[in-house]
């Protein structure tokens, strides 16, 4: 973000969760840690676990801190943060640990075919 001169919060981070195996992508704003459980009951699984780099490159083809909303090889399920919502543009993964691409947040929904969802739980 300090690089690019941009709010950490307008980072739309590439994360690959497990759940029974299986991965699932969710795109969160960098100004938020995603709360697995709330998201787990949000879309319907009984848990969501950090994926193992290995299910992360088989799965997107790329590394972790490279991960692109996009351009897999099969279809992911994806979850899109409604926070990002709140900035005219954001920047996302490109593939390559060192490449971030711009769009807007209607884009990423069209790219990734992503539903919206909280991904923290809201303060009580």
């Amino acid at each position: 973000a300090e690089a690019l001169g941009i709010e950490v919060g307008a980072i739309a981070n590439s994360l690959i969760f497990s759940s029974g195996g299986e991965p699932v992508l969710i795109m969160a704003s960098g100004a938020h840690r995603v709360d697995t459980a709330h998201v787990a009951e949000l879309i319907g699984v009984d848990s969501l676990d950090r994926a193992s780099k290995e299910l992360v490159r088989e799965a997107t083809g790329q590394v972790i801190g490279g991960v692109a909303p996009c351009g897999h090889p099969g279809p992911i399920p994806t979850y899109v943060d409604v926070s990002l919502k709140d900035y005219p543009v954001l920047w996302a993964g490109a593939g390559t640990p060192n490449s971030m691409v711009p769009l807007t947040y209607e884009q990423l929904l069209t790219v990734t075919g992503g539903k919206e969802i909280t991904v923290v739980a809201e303060e009580s």
